[in-house]
């Protein structure tokens, strides 16, 4: 349903499918099961005016932990947040024609061991070189302290100036960080599907909240989504995307 609901969004907004449908299917391998599986990403994207042979590749995952012990987990931070995130940027950048080709990838399996990001980078519709930049959003809609981090300056500091304008004005708090190995758990440069891109050394950055006390739990519902600040971090992304797109090559 979740992926149904994604294809008719991205058709709405005007992406257009990467190859023959919006559907990119890799195996799944799950835990305790022998039986294979099927997971499956969506995909689309709007072309470039400018430099239409380049890309920035948008990201979010839509599965989440499914129903355990009878209780369904819906994961409306982790990550409905950040994949509905991905529609909001599209219908921008539809109405505003970007300088790059822009890809937006809702990934499966990010919870299964970053599956469908991984089978993605390993199969790039396009050529690796191509692709200038991976945004990845993934929980971006509860922070009691209004605070939005950016990781993934520190690995690719060129990326550190165009952060620290978009700061100036953001609509949050954002801040960059959680991306240093000494910081063990708190480095969050392989938590997520930003790590299939590093690993590949596509550069990246890495939009996301601090866990707070609904991760993973049956209560990550919408009635504690803190809607206006969840508003205000997707404006927050949207400006940096529009810096990224304006002054990448």
């Amino acid at each position: 349903k979740a992926r149904e609901f994604i294809i008719k969004r991205f058709k709405e907004t005007g992406l257009k499918p990467l190859g023959k449908d919006y559907v990119q299917e890799f195996p799944l391998k799950l835990r305790g099961q022998t039986e294979p599986a099927k997971g499956a990403n969506v995909a689309g994207f709007i072309k470039g005016k400018r430099q239409p042979e380049k890309y920035i590749v948008i990201t979010a995952h839509y599965d989440h932990v499914g129903v355990q012990k009878g209780e369904i987990y819906n994961g409306a931070d982790d990550n409905a947040s950040g994949t509905a995130a991905l529609f909001a940027i599209a219908e921008h950048f539809k109405k505003n024609r970007p300088a790059h080709s822009l890809v937006f990838v809702a990934f499966d399996a990010e919870e299964n061991g970053l599956q469908g990001s991984r089978h993605f980078v390993a199969n790039l519709p396009v050529k690796k070189d191509s692709v200038l930049l991976n945004i990845n959003m993934d929980m971006l809609s509860r922070s009691e302290k209004g605070e939005l981090y950016a990781a993934g300056a520190f690995h690719y500091p060129v990326l550190k100036p165009l952060l620290e304008t978009v700061q100036k004005t953001a609509p949050v708090k954002l801040l960059l960080g959680h991306d240093r190995p000494e910081l063990g758990r708190d480095d969050w440069t392989n938590q997520s599907d930003h790590a299939a891109f590093h690993q590949a050394k596509i550069p990246f950055i890495y939009f996301g909240v601090e866990d707070h006390k609904d991760y993973h739990r049956p209560t990550d519902d919408f009635a504690n989504i803190n809607q206006e600040f969840y508003v205000r971090a997707v404006e927050t992304i949207l400006d940096a995307v529009k810096s990224f797109d304006k002054n990448l090559k």
